[in-house]
């Protein structure tokens, strides 16, 4: 199968939707899939206002249909809703191509706490980006719900994975020499320092210990200046944050709005147990299984649900970690894509 991926969301920006792409398409690789990434990278970009380090495309549109035509690919997902996004679903129906999209972010929350978009609005567009999708793929069964009451269809839950050889287990929470020793408990957040991540409600707690955030975003000075004791460690390689997760006793997020979480699953695989809200998101990567460990704790009062999670044991952590894989949530992926051509044979799985 040869798969065209269009995404505004790529490398070098580190957030979990690049995250997730980065992981399926070495994920569709390794089945022997052949995807072509269409990324912001191929084209002029400027800043996306407000968010540093994230790119978008200017006009794409006559590039970007150059590359399809000579891609010729059997399959189209549209992962974002950005410039790529919409230009991909005008070049589709134009041309007349099925194609998949995925909901990955809560875009209209984010537009509602920076810039006021009433809710309503952000959604309806939204729902008209997505209307002509032969799929659309979302995380978890909550965001599932939430976006069928607001009318959008063809639903597909695709739950995602995490690199458990990378972000490796570590029995006892250890020092991270970065830093120095730190008193404990050391309560880590990682993520953008940005308006939906409700990162405050975490530094605001009356915590024993230290709190620590990895990550930059657009609120990252404002709140550095209110909250000086806080250890700020910026964005760091895949590989040096694996040791931070590893270093922490409890990994809280506080967000109210991601539709998944990778980053608890990422700390949950290096021992490191969660705390959040019981919303979208963590109600599915946190989800207690019968039988099974469990990797974390919610509750409407996170500072309770720090207290709880910091009694869990590592080891229940990371086994409940290891219930999510990358080669599954692949194959999942695949089997929800659609010929992009009318009359064409159905998609085979590469062998």
């Amino acid at each position: 199968m040869k798969l065209a991926l269009i995404t505004d969301a790529w490398l070098p920006q580190v957030n979990g939707v690049v995250t997730t792409l980065v992981e399926l398409v070495h994920g569709l690789q390794a089945r022997g899939d052949t995807v072509d990434v269409i990324e912001p990278g191929l084209f002029r970009t400027r800043p996306c206002p407000g968010y540093a380090g994230i790119d978008l495309a200017i006009r794409p549109g006559r590039a970007l249909a150059r590359m399809l035509d000579e891609a010729q690919p059997d399959a189209v997902h549209i992962a974002t809703e950005g410039p790529l996004g919409w230009a991909a679903r005008r070049y589709c129906l134009r041309h007349g191509l099925a194609f998949t999209t995925a909901f990955h972010t809560k875009f209209p929350e984010i537009l509602n706490a920076a810039v006021k978009v009433p809710l309503w609005l952000g959604y309806a567009l939204f729902r008209h980006f997505h209307r002509p999708s032969a799929g659309v793929m979302v995380p978890t069964r909550g965001v599932a719900d939430m976006l069928a009451t607001r009318g959008f269809r063809n639903l597909r839950y695709w739950t995602h994975g995490v690199d458990t050889n990378l972000f490796a287990f570590s029995p006892q929470s250890g020092e991270y020499p970065p830093l120095g020793h730190l008193a404990r408990p050391v309560h880590l957040f990682v993520g953008r320092v940005s308006y939906e991540k409700n990162i405050e409600a975490f530094l605001q707690l009356d915590l024993p210990g230290t709190k620590v955030v990895c990550g930059v975003g657009p609120i990252e000075e404002r709140l550095r200046e209110r909250f000086p004791q806080v250890c700020w460690l910026g964005v760091l390689p895949r590989e040096e944050l694996s040791r931070v997760y590893a270093a922490a006793d409890v990994f809280v997020f506080p967000s109210r709005a991601d539709t998944f979480g990778l980053v608890m699953l990422e700390a949950m695989a290096t021992g490191t147990p969660v705390a959040a809200f019981p919303v979208d998101g963590p109600l599915e990567v946190l989800a207690a299984v019968p039988g099974q460990p469990c990797g974390g704790f919610m509750h409407v009062d996170l500072a309770q649900a720090v207290s709880a999670a910091l009694e869990i044991p590592r080891e229940d952590a990371r086994a409940h970690a290891l219930r999510f894989d990358w080669n599954q949530a692949a194959l999942l992926f695949a089997s929800f894509l659609v010929p992009a051509r009318t009359n064409a044979p159905a998609l085979k799985p590469a062998s």
